[in-house]
């Protein structure tokens, strides 16, 4: 009779040893499932969720760059004015644009300067002709964000002084 106590005894702290192994294994296991949801949490919020890539570019307030400093130019012969000097502003809600913008301002400048010495002074002297100097830059400043492979746009162009003499 004292062996089957013992034999009893022994038996009950195996299985008692055995449910102890199994919520310690499960714990282990939700730990590890916890762990790896966190860890997918933080990718994605670390990598902002859709990327650019993707074709989705997340906007934001507007945001705006001016060229430094104002372009002076020389107009195309044959106009009544001889020069312009505009300050250009640009507005963009995608801080990568801005950024693209003023890492590349040489170059966006050359192509800026190019297109306004092309102007006779009767083609932006009113209104109309002034909306298409602006669509003109918007169009070209475009066309440089897509070679620079950019994924977002410009919003506006904008003139903060327009001076013809």
């Amino acid at each position: 009779m004292a062996d089957e106590k013992n034999i009893a005894t022994e038996e009950e702290g195996e299985e008692e040893e055995g449910g102890g192994s199994k919520k310690k294994l499960f714990i282990i296991i939700g730990a590890a499932v916890l762990l790896l949801v966190i860890a997918g949490g933080a990718a994605v919020f670390l990598l902002g969720g859709e990327s650019a890539e993707d074709g989705v570019v997340e906007e934001g307030e507007p945001m705006y760059h001016e060229f430094e400093p104002t372009f002076v130019v020389n107009l195309a012969p044959g106009s009544d004015s001889r020069m312009l000097q505009v300050a250009i502003e640009i507005m963009a809600r995608t801080p990568s644009v801005i950024d693209t913008l003023v890492a590349n301002d040489p170059m966006i400048r050359h192509h800026i300067l190019v297109l306004l010495e092309g102007k006779k002074s009767g083609e932006i002297m009113d209104a109309k002709g002034r909306e298409a100097l602006q669509k003109s830059i918007h169009d070209m400043l475009a066309g440089k964000l897509k070679e620079l492979n950019e994924p977002g746009e410009i919003k506006g162009v904008y003139f903060t002084q327009f001076v013809m003499q």
